[in-house]
């Protein structure tokens, strides 16, 4: 990876600001970055090589920090939460329980043996997707609140589970990869809290503001990795240690001043960075000659947005329920792994990213309706620039 390539990288990343720039559209910015991503990649003119190791690196560090972010907005230390989490763990379950049953019934259906990989795909929401349109558009309220903990969960869940059913001979490992992950950021929190009520934190944080040494975003940045390496070491996604730290340093309480460096760093750069990668690293072209796999692909997407739609029998309402059906995170990881093992039908990754898309243009079109009704205006403290 070259300069001019991360410069053609950045460059087109601004599709994501000028497709949100028309208020009435209210389109996520994620939207453009993966367009982009998919006009440059593979699937177009292959300007870009998503297999980059530098390139994978800058990714995952994006999407590891965008994920810390998304993790730190959530309202831990609001009393509501827990009722919240308990609303969302019910939604999550609802979910699981209509995707073992759609799923096994796709599986039949197809024929391609892998019912158990459709169960996990279409139970699973992106947090990585879901979250940054919550915030480009300002979604707020206690079904928004109660919607972003079901994403959360499912999510991480699903990155768990994913292992299992597509590769079982590692599965114990990503099952202790993840408990060291959650140990980890246990241990984290405990120390961050005796820092902060020590007033170690506090010290800290004005020596760094005086001298412009930015210690807390070196040291949060310090920490990040490190649990991210963990997660690598286990076989789990890093989206798993950046969530997890980021509410960690959520329940303990975020600096305003390292909230705003944090948004520079995020989504001024390594966040669009993730999402045009994610775009340059769908194939679609794979679909020629396959309508079978196109049917698949259909059927996965629509059904994970039908799903979803359905839990406004828990009281989500359908903006909301179609919103937190966005995917992409599991099912690049299961195109990713089913290819590199072989176990994949021949198309049948690329069907697995198709019906991802399709969630995704659902959900971009339910955020829109979603910020007609429950878009909060901007707070004269909001850390953000």
């Amino acid at each position: 990876m070259t300069f001019l390539s991360l410069a053609l990288i950045a460059v087109v990343a601004l599709a994501g600001p000028v497709l949100a720039l028309r208020v009435r559209w209210r389109l996520p910015v994620v939207l453009g970055e993966l367009l982009a991503g998919i006009g440059i990649g593979q699937t177009g003119l292959a300007l870009v090589d998503s297999g980059d190791p530098t390139f994978n690196l800058l990714a995952n560090i994006g999407f590891a920090l965008m994920m810390f972010v998304a993790g730190t907005h959530v309202p831990v230390r609001d009393p509501q939460i827990r009722s919240a989490l308990g609303k969302g763990s019910r939604q999550a379950a609802a979910a699981a329980i209509a995707a073992a049953v759609i799923g096994t019934g796709v599986g039949l259906v197809f024929g391609t043996g892998h019912a158990p990989l459709y169960v996990v795909l279409l139970a699973s929401s992106s947090a990585a997707l879901v979250l940054p349109i919550v915030d480009s558009l300002r979604l707020g309220g206690p079904q928004v609140v109660a919607m972003t903990a079901q994403v959360a969960i499912a999510d991480i869940a699903c990155i768990v589970a994913l292992p299992l059913v597509v590769d079982p001979p590692n599965a114990g490992r990503a099952a202790l990869g993840a408990l060291a992950v959650a140990a980890c950021a246990a241990v984290l929190f405990f120390v961050l809290r005796w820092l902060e009520r020590s007033g170690i934190r506090g010290r800290m944080h004005r020596l760094s503001e005086n001298r412009k040494f930015a210690l807390e975003l070196r040291i949060q940045l310090a920490l990040l990795f490190a649990l991210a390496g963990v997660a690598n070491f286990g076989h789990v996604s890093v989206m798993l240690a950046g969530f997890s730290f980021g509410l960690v340093v959520g329940a303990v309480g975020e600096p305003r001043r390292l909230a705003r460096q944090l948004f520079a760093v995020s989504d001024g750069f390594l966040g669009p960075v993730f999402f045009v990668w994610l775009g340059a690293s769908l194939n679609l072209r794979d679909l020629a000659g396959r309508p079978d796999m196109i049917v698949l692909g259909l059927a996965l997407g629509v059904g994970t947005v039908l799903l979803h739609s359905g839990l406004g029998v828990l009281g989500l309402p359908l903006p909301l329920g179609v919103l937190s059906a966005a995917q992409l995170g599991v099912p690049v990881a299961a195109a990713s792994i089913g290819t590199q093992l072989h176990v994949l039908l021949p198309g049948e990754a690329a069907a697995l990213l198709l019906g991802a898309l399709v969630t995704i243009a659902a959900s971009a079109a339910a955020g829109s309706r979603a910020a007609r009704t429950f878009s909060q205006p901007a707070a004269g403290g909001d850390a953000k620039p």
